[in-house]
């Protein structure tokens, strides 16, 4: 396994609870991954990024976290994490863990000593507790808003309110408490120390919040939305919660710890930020290693945009020597097969079934030219499970099973997240479809349609789209170094060169395009038409 391998790993992110279930409970755990380690070693992963697996209540699927050094029961023990990670690395698959270092659990025994504490004391310190306004303390102590919905402050018996920048069972970690600092260090050094290679960081700019806690107005009903990469103008002022300066000093601390120890150790940020130069300073290379570039997540089904992002991010990771990662999906937007064949192709919140239905087979098709335009760029590349499969967004989950918070503190108008997050097809005819043992009943329901998508009917299909992603990532190697040019194309056509004379061209345009004189075709994303690269396709050619 090489050295600097976030520079160019295609790194696989596991939803734990939708992965693979090995005991039959509904809900995927550790011995369902460890299952899977060979299936993800033919796929060609070289990391794995495993979502929360820590001990918690689960009232935000693991990222309110009550004991940050131990596994959830309901996934397992510490260990068969410790076994796990032994195996992926046995395997040569490198494993990234979550780390939630904006808030906690409600349950965290911190918190709960802090509730139990008087205001003004040294448990209190550790999180955001303050007095209300109003005459008798009865308003928020300001005004913003929670990121699920609602007010970002709740009041407890004796009159204070605490803050939470999502659900109200997560509180947040007041991060200028050195208790604070010293406590996730030994955390850091707890998992570096059984063999973790980097830490995906939860809501990475969020952590500081400026001590004054000033007003800030937002909207005073529906969802918080983050911000959305692809607006503009770009704010020149961070929100009071988010990318204040202090939170770089966390990151130098806790580089030196990674840097520490002899095995190459990487941080990835979870980064909202829409200013490009802003995003950039957390890779600094005495800071966070990567970032995930959400703006290219976000973009919209167009050459222009693509080349808008592609242009800017390269720009800006090299001013401060920097990766970049490209990333199509997650669990927390849409799945792209839906995206990309709605009207609206950008990642936003508020696009819905019935104001925005998705043309699957255009959506598919435009998946596929996407997979090969993103695991054909320099940098870091993930992958989100099911997204080999072409699975889509599972847009009529029963109402009664949502459990997204999202859609309890919208009041239930935001259907929240669930939809993404639906348990993996992995063999048979009928539900479960492999993801646990016969007669399991997953915890979110699975569509009979996904019978004609599960790993082993793609498998055995050699124009899959798990086809396409074993081959393209099977290639990927010999595009490794960080040589990229533009290359001349015609409208709607993006064309760039990388290592040893290998070019990708997407046609986004309306028209087939021609092919570069004299270049052989290594890998396309759909049937070519008599030379040509039909429309919504793409393309790895080997130039003369």
């Amino acid at each position: 396994m090489s050295d600097k391998w976030w520079r160019h790993a295609a790194i696989y992110q596991i939803y734990p609870r939708s992965f693979a279930d090995g005991d039959g409970d509904g809900i995927g755990d550790l011995a369902g991954i460890r299952s899977k380690l060979a299936y993800l070693r033919d796929l060609g992963i070289e990391a794995l990024w495993l979502s929360p697996w820590y001990v918690s209540p689960m009232a935000d699927a693991g990222y309110d976290v009550a004991d940050y050094r131990d596994i959830d029961p309901v996934f397992g023990t510490l260990a068969e994490a410790e076994e796990l990670i032994a195996e992926a690395h046995a395997y040569g698959i490198r494993v990234i863990v979550d780390l939630v270092p904006n808030h906690c659990s409600s349950a965290h025994p911190w918190f709960q000593a802090a509730l139990k504490a008087r205001p003004g004391s040294p448990d209190r310190d550790l999180f955001w507790f303050r007095p209300g306004r109003g005459e008798h303390g009865e308003l928020p102590p300001n005004d913003w808003m929670s990121n699920f919905g609602g007010p970002a402050w709740t009041r407890v018996a004796d009159g204070e309110w605490y803050l939470h920048m999502f659900d109200p069972e997560q509180p947040d970690w007041n991060w200028e408490n050195p208790r604070v600092h010293e406590d996730f260090a030994a955390t850091l050094r707890f998992w570096l120390d059984r063999g973790v290679d980097g830490f995906r960081v939860d809501v990475a700019d969020n952590l500081v919040k400026d001590p004054a806690l000033p007003d800030v107005p937002r909207p005073a009903a529906g969802v918080a939305q983050l911000p959305d990469p692809t607006d503009a103008p770009v704010p020149k002022k961070p929100e009071p919660w988010r990318d204040q300066e202090g939170v770089h000093e966390i990151y130098r601390e806790w580089r030196k710890i990674a840097d520490s120890y002899p095995h190459e150790v990487a941080f990835v940020g979870e980064l909202w930020d829409p200013d490009p130069i802003r995003f950039t300073r957390y890779l600094r290379p005495d800071e966070l290693h990567t970032g995930f570039n959400f703006a290219f997540l976000s973009c919209a089904w167009d050459a222009d945009a693509f080349r808008a992002v592609i242009d800017e991010t390269l720009t800006t990771h090299a001013i401060v020597g920097a990766p970049p990662t490209w990333v199509l999906s997650n669990h927390d937007v849409n799945r792209h097969v839906t995206r990309y064949g709605r009207s609206d192709t950008r990642h936003t919140w508020e696009l819905t079934k019935e104001s925005h239905p998705a043309d699957l087979a255009l959506g598919t098709r435009r998946a596929r030219a996407a997979a090969l335009l993103s695991l054909g760029l320099p940098g870091c590349a993930y992958v989100y499970q099911g997204e080999e499969l072409g699975l889509p967004e599972v847009q009529d989950l029963p109402e009664e099973l949502l459990a997204d918070p999202r859609w309890k503190r919208s009041g239930h108008t935001d259907r929240g997240r669930d939809g993404c997050r639906v348990p993996l097809p992995w063999s048979g005819e009928e539900p479960p479809f492999g993801f646990g043992p016969p007669g399991t009943k997953p915890w979110l329901p699975q569509p009979a349609s996904w019978r004609a998508l599960t790993a082993q009917a793609e498998a055995e299909d050699p124009e899959s789209m798990l086809s396409l992603y074993r081959e393209a990532l099977a290639r990927r190697p010999e595009q490794r170094g960080e040589a990229f040019a533009w290359r001349p194309s015609q409208p709607g056509v993006l064309a760039f060169e990388r290592e040893a004379g290998l070019a990708c061209l997407v046609n986004f345009g309306p028209d087939p395009a021609d092919l570069p004189p004299g270049s052989t075709v290594v890998l396309a994303s759909g049937p070519l038409t008599g030379g040509s690269l039909p429309v919504d396709t793409a393309a790895w050619v080997r130039l003369p």
